[in-house]
């Protein structure tokens, strides 16, 4: 699963679908509520992804929450091919995830430990990498949208229920000003 499948928290969501015997429509579903966030991460790569050729496919394929962050900040040393460069940050991902997966399926029944407070870790990496963004950017406008959005969908749909509407509505207002946002760095770098 950790080969094909590669999206951390569906990985822990498909041994439930797979347990209760979920339909394909269910899955895909599921599949796609969990790991929407991978959509937006595909959409701020597209520039960086450009020119990768036969590397591409794979690169859309292992686009996680971890490696999205390291591809944002990373810059390869002088002297070092950056498609390449983004291309192994990738694989080794993968890499330690599979090995991961494994040692954990193998030993993960003879520890045990209190996981309570756990779910902070992926709030504190959302954080990193908005701040990290943030610092890079030389507009803030997107971010800005985020945050605004997020805040007027949590106030109107409440805790439970905010992400989905947020992000669309992040979508929909990146996609409308994306000509506008898109001019100051094609002016700076000319």
């Amino acid at each position: 699963m950790s080969i094909f499948i590669y999206a951390g928290s569906m990985q822990f969501v498909a041994v439930d679908l797979l347990a209760t015997g979920a339909g394909f429509l269910q899955v895909i579903l599921m599949t796609l509520m969990v790991n929407i966030r991978h959509v937006f991460y595909g959409i701020s790569m597209l520039g960086k992804f450009r020119n990768l050729g036969a590397k591409k496919p794979y690169m859309i394929f292992s686009l996680t929450d971890e490696t999205f962050s390291l591809l944002c900040t990373a810059e390869p040393p002088k002297n070092v091919d950056r498609n390449w460069f983004f291309f192994f940050i990738a694989l080794f991902n993968q890499l330690y995830w599979i090995v991961g997966s494994v040692v954990g399926g193998l030993l993960g029944s003879s520890f045990s430990f209190n996981t309570q407070g756990i779910d902070f870790a992926m709030t504190a990496l959302f954080v990193v990498i908005f701040v990290n963004q943030w610092r890079e950017a030389k507009s803030h406008v997107p971010a800005l949208v985020g945050l605004v959005c997020s805040l007027v969908c949590l106030l109107l749909f409440g805790a439970d229920n905010f992400i989905l509407p947020a992000l669309i509505g992040m979508v929909v207002l990146l996609s409308v000003f994306r000509g506008r946002l898109d001019r100051p760095e094609e002016g700076a770098a000319t």
